[in-house]
């Protein structure tokens, strides 16, 4: 590991960067260039401390998953996230295995609809990668969850509570939409032993996927309607649109209030509510403790 020359590159690029890059709305002066390190810190989910140390060149060597959630936070391209991993002497993200990293372009549009859009970024497998601050509002902190919980799919089929937040009567077509999108998207990825234990491990976990599995349905993720039960602004209709990235088939997913709904007046305060009602969830937790794959 090369600490001093790591700590001295995070430092370079995170003084290229300004709050209005990442999403982040400041106020007055502001005594140095670029993004302060408490700012770092709170993008990638880690203590200020434990991030200070890692630029000081003083900390342990980071995990993988920490490195990815600091390239994250930085905006860096998948060549100069991969110089952090050989930095840090870690072995680079190889393609269709979770990184937890998102692609720069991607993040741009999610920071850019933070004010007023719910969204999201997730892989073909429905890994969640990032939030904006709407969406965890809305979702509660999934990019940030131990293990498989960070997976909206694994969510959705072994925690009913979570679920709980959905409309009831969408469940069952729901479950079948996201599964049939999952068959294609596993067809697609060819003998990919990633994707498959993922799929074998929601089979053992979950008789409901199970049998929807067994249906063979195939269907490409579209734009699908969903209502979610928010406990502190009520019901929300929402039309959910997926763009995909063709380098990564990363997706971006917004949440577009229906027309006529009231949906569009309720997310402007659910803004307002902030995360509060998510603090409290068990599933979240800070990027600087070891975490498994979400989907091995």
């Amino acid at each position: 590991m090369e600490r001093v020359e790591l700590g001295a590159y995070l430092r370079s690029r995170r003084e290229k960067l300004k709050p209005a890059d990442v999403g982040l709305i400041t106020t007055g002066r502001r005594r140095t260039p670029g993004l302060r390190r408490d700012e770092v810190a709170l993008l990638a989910n880690m203590s200020t401390d434990y991030y200070e140390r890692i630029e000081q060149a003083r900390g342990p060597r980071p995990s993988a998953t920490t490195l990815g959630a600091i390239a994250r936070a930085l905006r860096l391209t998948p060549d100069e996230r991969d110089h952090i991993y050989l930095l840090a002497g870690q072995t680079p993200p190889r393609a269709n295995i979770d990184s937890r990293y998102a692609e720069p372009g991607l993040m741009c549009i999610l920071d850019a609809l933070a004010p007023t859009v719910p969204a999201l970024v997730c892989d073909n497998l429905y890994t969640i990668l990032a939030q904006n601050p709407l969406n965890v509002a809305l979702l509660g902190p999934l990019a940030v969850t131990e293990g498989r919980n960070g997976n909206f799919l694994w969510r959705w089929f072994t925690d009913p509570e979570w679920r709980s937040r959905y409309l009831a009567e969408g469940h069952e077509p729901l479950g079948r939409h996201y599964v049939a999108d999952l068959r294609a998207t596993v067809a697609r990825r060819g003998q990919d032993a990633f994707a498959r234990r993922f799929v074998s491990a929601l089979c053992t976990r979950s008789a409901e996927f199970k049998r929807i599995w067994e249906r063979r349905d195939v269907a490409v993720r579209k734009s699908v309607r969903k209502v979610i039960l928010h406990p502190e602004v009520g019901r929300l209709d929402l039309e959910c649109d997926a763009v995909v990235s063709p380098p990564s088939a990363q997706r971006l997913v917004l949440f577009r209030p229906q027309p006529g709904t009231g949906t569009a007046e309720r997310l402007e305060m659910l803004g307002v509510v902030g995360t509060e009602i998510f603090a409290r969830d068990p599933a979240a937790t800070t990027a600087d403790r070891p975490r498994e794959s979400s989907v091995t």
